[in-house]
């Protein structure tokens, strides 16, 4: 497994066990982009990364992600394939019912992320990436 792959791996456990306490390993300058969904949109550096969970996570009573692979895709990049669930706290709804799945590629330079892509249809990002199944 390579140093990529181990440094994405373990921010997602992290996020998974809902700690957000350290973002030392997100490069300054961040790209954090929504490239589908119901508002595609980019936002950058650190503060742009905090910033797009602030306008994410208030929707929600409780929202949780869980990571079903990781794909060392090249020496820069790491698919990220995951699915989410919690409750919508104006619907109630919970999303575990609808079994969302969606996918992330991590962009890691010198050991920093420089760049999340966040894709609501796993099939799109693996279609961008030439990956389709």
């Amino acid at each position: 497994m390579g140093g990529n792959l181990e440094l994405v791996r373990a921010i997602y456990e992290a996020t998974e066990r809902g700690d957000f306490s350290d973002a030392a390993w997100a490069d300054p300058e961040i790209d954090y982009v929504f490239v589908d969904g119901p508002e595609p949109s980019a936002f950058r550096g650190r503060a742009g990364l905090v910033e797009a969970m602030r306008q994410t996570l208030p929707a929600w009573d409780r929202f949780e992600t869980h990571v079903d692979e990781y794909r060392e895709l090249d020496s820069e990049r790491v698919l990220v394939l995951l699915h989410s669930g919690g409750r919508g706290k104006t619907s109630g709804v919970e999303l575990g019912a609808l079994r969302h799945h969606g996918a992330q590629v991590v962009h890691v330079w010198d050991g920093k992320v420089t760049k999340i892509a966040v894709y609501y249809d796993p099939d799109r990002a693996l279609a961008d990436l030439g990956l389709e199944e």
